[in-house]
């Protein structure tokens, strides 16, 4: 499988398949080699020149497909070079280190929100170089570069790297705040102290958390539910509506504050929780039903047949009964 990738500026280029080390000395001296299998060393030959940076990448991949588990994975069959030429930047990176064993399922998004960030597109490219950047739960990073890269600047190249292939800005921005939030969440593969390190995750977590209870409190309010006011949703089902998305936009911008460093991503990822999930969340549902009636129909067909009829028999049964009751 082969493709061509379109980009601006000429960050990405065809880093071919010689041996790791082989790779790292035509980059640096210094190059760092992470995850990658031993080979026997070659023989005395002068490092191979380094391919200059082209208008436009291929990649080429190689289909994995594990009909046990139903996991699809790819396997690169040449390196993904790219530049990454940010004031402070790393230089030259390649993924993965390891391309005999390496695999990456290209972008990593939840189904329910692949409508908002597909599997491929112009972004491919950048996803890919993050996989191999990233160390992901239970699985080594990979990658060649001029030094080590930790992860909160592994997801700086990201979003840098999407530029370069042409994905807009919201769309880069949204992708770089949803890594952003894993890297704050896990802690891995960064410099951090401790107390860095919980202070991202209670800032992380105490938002997410406000935000729902204030949500609930909210939907509460909004429906005159005794007992429940909020003080900046005002009288009435319009000034209710009114203040309530207000609200949803304000206080997840006061509250990314607390994210230091990450706040842009904080002031992104609050208001999309505040005001966006609750519309995904019967997406969610939906989806978790269909992977249940799936699992149910491999593991016993005749009892997901015999639940189907049953459903159906009783929605019949319902709306007869609704209408002649109407």
């Amino acid at each position: 499988m082969k493709l061509s990738v379109e980009q601006n500026g000429g960050s990405f280029y065809d880093a071919g398949k010689a041996p790791a080390e082989v790779a790292a000395d035509a980059i640096s001296p210094e190059a760092v080699v992470v995850n990658s299998e031993p080979a026997p060393p070659p023989p005395p030959a002068p490092p191979a020149p380094q391919a200059e940076p082209t208008p436009d990448l291929t990649i080429e991949l190689a289909r994995l497909y594990d009909t046990a588990s139903g996991r699809e994975e790819f396997r690169l069959l040449r390196r993904i070079g790219y530049v990454d030429d940010a004031p402070g930047g790393v230089g030259i990176i390649q993924v993965p280190a390891d391309l005999e064993h390496w695999t990456t399922d290209l972008t990593s998004v939840p189904p329910f929100l692949t409508w908002l960030v597909p599997k491929t597109g112009a972004h491919l490219p950048a996803a890919i170089l993050h996989d191999g950047l990233v160390l992901a739960k239970g699985e080594p990073a990979s990658y060649i570069a001029e030094r080590e890269i930790h992860r909160d600047e592994a997801d700086r190249i990201f979003r840098d790297a999407m530029a370069k292939t042409g994905t807009g800005l919201i769309r880069r921005w949204l992708v770089w705040s949803a890594v952003t939030v894993a890297t704050m969440h896990e802690g891995r593969q960064v410099d951090w102290s401790p107390i860095q390190k919980w202070h991202y995750r209670i800032a992380l977590w105490g938002t997410l958390l406000l935000i729902l209870l204030l949500g609930v409190l909210g939907t509460l309010d909004l429906f005159d539910i005794p007992g429940v006011g909020l003080p900046w949703m005002g009288d009435g089902p319009l000034h209710k509506l009114i203040g309530g998305v207000s609200g949803a936009i304000v206080i997840p911008l006061l509250l990314g504050l607390t994210w230091g460093r990450f706040r842009i991503a904080g002031w992104i990822i609050g208001p999309l929780v505040a005001l966006v999930i609750p519309a995904v969340i019967p997406i969610i549902l939906v989806g978790w039903l269909y992977i249940a009636v799936e699992a149910l129909h491999t593991w016993r067909p005749w009892l997901a047949k015999a639940l189907a009829i049953t459903l159906v028999l009783t929605a019949s049964c319902v709306f007869i009964t609704s209408w002649c009751l109407a």
